[in-house]
């Protein structure tokens, strides 16, 4: 039975490529990002001139949260650790992108944020699965959990485009996927931009554990489309651990191009009404 269902599923597969080829031949389609037109049988509305373009040059990063560091950078003893991670600002282990976010990778983002396409989804769990390879040590993880959506905000867009990256992501990994067990309890401020003090206000104590959930002494693959400051990945790894996780690893398809300063409470910001910022972690 094991070998007719792998069978079946191959040679579905192959009529799928194949209804592409057709396709493809037949009614030619133009990239979603240049218009180029697209010449090869896949799913992905993308030219492959595009999706070459949107790998980060190489370079020196910080150790910890993977942002991009400017070529004169002095280490803090034997690590390179940016601003924000020398003051330990974060409660995740470590956190890496694929890309920086910016030019076509952000317009792309931009696009599977509003629009569910799976197959693109797919080819971005393919370079996180690829990116986890390459740290294989640093980035292992027990399970994968994809950063949650409000329940308002899930209901409207009808999906959770962090969940469409991990879902294929864990089983590329081999790893249980966790969809449900992480939540959002309070929803994100309604307008567009946010300052920097109003993006971590806005997720401090935002995330909780499901009642039941099971994450007890394991370590979790945490999963996003971008990484601006750091704050919700750092807010949703806070809930993850009160919850019994091991540690977090974040893992996200891009992140911002500027380097982030440490988070208001970290000395950087004062409160409006001028008492003390409370101590984190």
């Amino acid at each position: 039975m094991g070998a007719t269902g792998a069978l079946a599923r191959s040679a579905r597969a192959w009529l799928a490529e194949a209804s592409d080829a057709v396709i493809s031949v037949f009614f030619p389609a133009g990239c979603r990002l240049c218009d180029a037109l697209l010449t090869r049988a896949s799913r992905v509305p993308i030219c492959d001139r595009c999706l070459d373009s949107f790998e980060a040059p190489p370079g020196q990063k910080c150790m910890v949260c993977g942002q991009p560091q400017p070529a004169p950078f002095a280490p803090e003893g034997d690590q390179l650790l940016c601003r924000a991670c020398r003051e330990k600002t974060y409660a995740f282990e470590r956190a890496r992108s694929y890309s920086v976010y910016e030019g076509a990778l952000a317009r792309a983002i931009v696009m599977l944020k509003w629009e569910r396409i799976d197959p693109l989804a797919a080819w971005f769990a393919e370079r996180l699965a690829e990116l986890v390879g390459r740290e294989a040590q640093a980035m292992a993880a027990d399970i994968v959990v994809p950063v949650p959506l409000h329940k308002n905000r899930q209901k409207e867009r009808g999906y959770n485009q962090a969940g469409l990256i991990s879902k294929p992501l864990a089983r590329m990994l081999r790893l249980p996927h966790k969809e449900l067990l992480l939540m959002r309890t309070k929803p994100r401020p309604d307008k567009q931009i946010l300052s920097l003090e109003e993006r971590w206000e806005s997720v401090r104590g935002a995330f909780a554990t499901r009642p039941g959930s099971q994450v007890d002494n394991r370590r979790v693959l945490l999963v996003d489309d971008v990484m601006t400051t750091g704050a919700t990945l750092d807010a949703c790894t806070r809930a993850l651990l009160d919850g019994g996780a091991k540690a977090v690893v974040g893992l996200t398809i891009a992140r911002a191009a500027k380097n982030p300063l440490p988070a208001p409470w970290k000395g950087q910001l004062r409160q409006r009404d001028g008492r003390k910022p409370a101590k984190v972690g």
